[in-house]
């Protein structure tokens, strides 16, 4: 049965929507990593998410089968548990955030590039420069934040790991999983990812943590705003479009941090960081001017 297709308004809030939660979602990081190692921190998450979906799943009383099981724990372990962990190990590590988000913002053009082979999707010359613009415009935005000075191997080699989970998962998830039922799906997902982080915490971990005011705003919102509200708008809108227009949304991640951080961090943007908003804000429309019609 082919997805519906989504209305103006969701086409057009669903994205905006996703793209400040998850955005919001590095500061939930920045306040909860002081005070418990990565992995630890995402083991609660995972689990915490996973407890909430199943709660809502059963009052809802939706259905537990799962035609493609494989290829759904693949995608969640990839788009969630991968890709968090290379993220907050390349931090760890002493990778500056901006060069990390810069890294990351390069998951369109592989989400292009790879989807054109895994998905057949294809790439027209309007969307490749809707998504070459929107790295110049993201490069901009970090551009204060950018440095090499603090890049080793292992901190380069865990964002490398944290962009390929992001953009594989994302394939699999298109191509596997896009129909699955948001909440059954989403608890096995988040509960697959929470196993994964527990055996890697005993191994990577000392699972210290500190319990913090500013840990539990941390860990909240990184649960119940991007775990459940992101994850689940990213799916939504695997569902009803192209992956490569989805990823092309991800652009807009690095401005809405850097808005989120103004009134919370005092960071408050400079005339160059405004001009990266407005290049990148061009470039998703560019990229998506259809993007309210479905492949």
């Amino acid at each position: 049965m082919p997805p519906n297709k989504p209305s103006a308004s969701a086409s057009i809030v669903t994205p905006l929507l996703f793209v400040f939660i998850y955005g919001s979602g590095f500061v939930g990081a920045k306040l909860g990593l002081p005070y418990a190692e990565p992995v630890t921190f995402l083991a609660l998450r995972f689990a915490i998410a996973a407890i909430i979906l199943g709660v809502i799943a059963m009052i809802l009383k939706a259905s537990w089968k799962q035609e493609k099981l494989t290829w759904l724990l693949s995608s969640g372990l990839l788009l969630q548990g991968v890709f968090s962990v290379g993220t907050f190990y390349a931090l760890y590590y002493g990778m500056k955030p901006a060069l990390s988000a810069l890294v990351i913002a390069l998951q369109p053009l592989f989400v292009a590039v790879l989807g054109g082979f895994y998905l057949q999707e294809k790439v027209t010359l309007q969307r490749w420069a809707g998504l070459l613009l929107g790295i110049i415009g993201v490069a901009i935005v970090l551009a204060d934040g950018l440095t090499t000075e603090d890049i080793s191997a292992i901190s380069l080699t865990w964002i490398l790991i944290s962009l390929s989970g992001l953009t594989l998962g994302q394939l699999i998830q298109k191509k596997h999983c896009a129909q699955m039922n948001l909440w059954t799906g989403g608890c096995i997902q988040s509960a697959f990812a929470a196993v994964v982080m527990l055996v890697a915490m005993i191994t990577l971990d000392t699972s210290h943590i500190i319990w913090h005011m500013d840990f539990l705003i941390g860990l909240t919102w990184m649960t119940v705003g991007v775990s459940l509200g992101a994850v689940t708008l990213l799916f939504l809108m695997l569902r009803s479009n192209t992956a490569n227009q989805v990823a092309s949304v991800f652009y807009g991640v690095p401005v809405a941090a850097a808005l989120v951080a103004w009134p919370l961090f005092g960071q408050v943007p400079s005339a160059i960081d405004w001009l990266g908003f407005i290049i990148v804000a061009a470039s998703v429309v560019i990229a998506n001017t259809q993007f309210t019609k479905t492949k």
